[in-house]
């Protein structure tokens, strides 16, 4: 049944349906703008971002074809809208490889963090590495998709994940120390 009335408020939406539009928007804004807040820079970036990605996907909603999920469709379109916002201002990086340990995982078994906590320490990284860790220890793509994705070599996307991760690592650690006594 959801479906149907999805499929129904795609259909309008590609009419130009302001009532569809608005429904699609109260339905799916929360978790669009959690997808903006991973990869924005604050809160306000997010807010933006959230704005544009909804432009973008009410001009490209006829192109949704209702193969796969259209949450998952929205997300794509939201994460390719903020990430290109930052590609088109970030100055062209050139970091050499980190080899053999560049898959290193954060091992945080140890430790006792709120999900805020972490969130803050990833929100805190530089552009580049917070999203090439966000894309791929949080949204699971590849090193080649997201060489892809931020026009960057795949040895780059594992040099920037390797980075981000002792830079998160060395964060959740000092506050461990700072908040033990």
């Amino acid at each position: 049944m959801k479906n149907i009335k999805h499929k129904e408020l795609i259909q309008k939406c590609c009419e130009q349906n302001l009532e569809a539009q608005s429904k699609v928007y109260q339905l799916f804004a929360d978790k669009l703008f959690a997808v903006c807040l991973k990869y924005s820079r604050n809160y306000q970036d997010a807010e933006d971002n959230l704005q544009d990605s909804f432009l973008i996907i009410f001009s490209k909603i006829q192109q949704y074809k209702f193969k796969g999920s259209f949450e998952g469709w929205l997300k794509r379109i939201t994460i390719h809208t903020t990430i290109q916002k930052y590609r088109n201002k970030m100055p062209l990086e050139l970091v050499g490889e980190v080899p053999n340990n560049a898959d290193e995982d954060i091992n945080i078994d140890d430790f006792s963090f709120s999900i805020d906590v972490l969130l803050e320490c990833i929100q805190k990284l530089p552009d580049r590495y917070r999203l090439v860790f966000n894309l791929y220890v949080l949204d699971e793509y590849s090193h080649k998709e997201i060489a892809e994705l931020l026009n960057i070599s795949e040895g780059t996307s594992k040099s920037n994940l390797s980075r981000a991760r002792k830079i998160v690592r060395q964060k959740l650690e000092n506050y461990k120390e700072r908040n033990s006594n």
